[in-house]
């Protein structure tokens, strides 16, 4: 009933797969606004002053846009502890996942490509981590960073993101340049690469997809951490989830700083997503194909 006799889709069938077509976008965009919803709403409560946003929504900017007003920013860049906790979140952030693309990379190289005895035993031990919930670990690793000086200390925080983000970056990177065709490798091995050579110049540009996915994971968990944090981090001088509470704990009216504050923890792993939105959509669209 969908196809004319010439055995080409009917009038009715093409307005249905456009129709079809509309409504999906339709859909997405629905979906796209309403997930970008709380951004937008907290974005405008962040340009509105205290008493604005105790008596009406966000909302009402839309109707009176002379409420929006820089104040309240003007308030966090002369609040020490909110801007020092940024600079200790990137302190934090950057370094953890550096070392885990780094390591993971190294790893999952080894465990794809290189024959060294229980290979397959020891990945099946890095599968077996990525069950192993972060809270059975905390006592443990804050008895042991406390033995060695390790404890309330930025390294502290960021060796704990590295060990438990790992496992899922060696098992995500072996699986993905295992599927790299062996006949590519061995024509490198025989114009002379090494190991070395081999892994910077073939296996990393090939593997890019895939490690700037795990990239925007390692970031995007590091940055929103707050049990880490605030467990193991400096109390002096905490990450921006554990000042923004410890802020509504001590404050809880001054939201002129909270509100924009909690925006600009928010807007980076954002702006670090779209950035490399490409790249991840990449190395997602490959996995499901291999």
């Amino acid at each position: 009933g969908g196809r004319r006799a010439g055995g080409g889709p009917s009038v009715a069938a093409r307005l249905a797969a456009r129709a079809g077509g509309g409504a999906v976008r339709v859909f997405l965009v629905l979906v796209a606004l309403f997930w970008l919803m709380p951004s937008v709403g907290l974005l405008l409560s962040s340009l509105r002053s205290p008493a604005q946003i105790a008596e009406s929504g966000w909302w009402q900017v839309f109707t009176r846009p002379a409420q929006l007003t820089f104040d309240n920013y003007g308030h966090l860049l002369s609040n020490g502890k909110v801007m020092g906790s940024l600079v200790t979140t990137a302190a934090i952030t950057v370094p953890s996942t550096v070392l885990v693309v780094v390591i993971g990379s190294l790893a999952g190289y080894a465990f794809a490509w290189l024959e060294f005895p229980g290979r397959d035993a020891w990945f099946m031990v890095v599968v077996g981590l990525l069950v192993v919930p972060v809270q059975v670990a905390l006592i443990p690793v804050a008895k042991l960073f406390g033995a060695v000086g390790l404890f309330e200390t930025t390294a502290g925080v960021v060796l704990f993101h590295t060990a438990f983000g790992l496992p899922f970056a060696v098992f995500l990177l072996r699986n993905f340049f295992a599927e790299i065709p062996r006949e590519l490798l061995e024509a490198a091995r025989l114009d002379g690469a090494g190991e070395l050579r081999l892994f910077t110049r073939v296996v990393m540009p090939l593997g890019g997809p895939a490690i700037a996915s795990l990239g925007i994971f390692q970031f995007l968990w590091v940055w929103n951490d707050m049990l880490i944090a605030l467990i193991f981090a400096d109390s002096g001088h905490p990450p921006i989830t554990v000042a923004l509470q410890q802020e509504v704990r001590q404050f809880g009216n001054n939201i002129d700083v909270l509100a924009p504050g909690a925006f600009l923890s928010m807007v980076v792993p954002l702006v670090v997503f779209f950035a490399f939105q490409r790249q991840f959509v990449s190395g997602v669209m490959a996995g499901a194909v291999k």
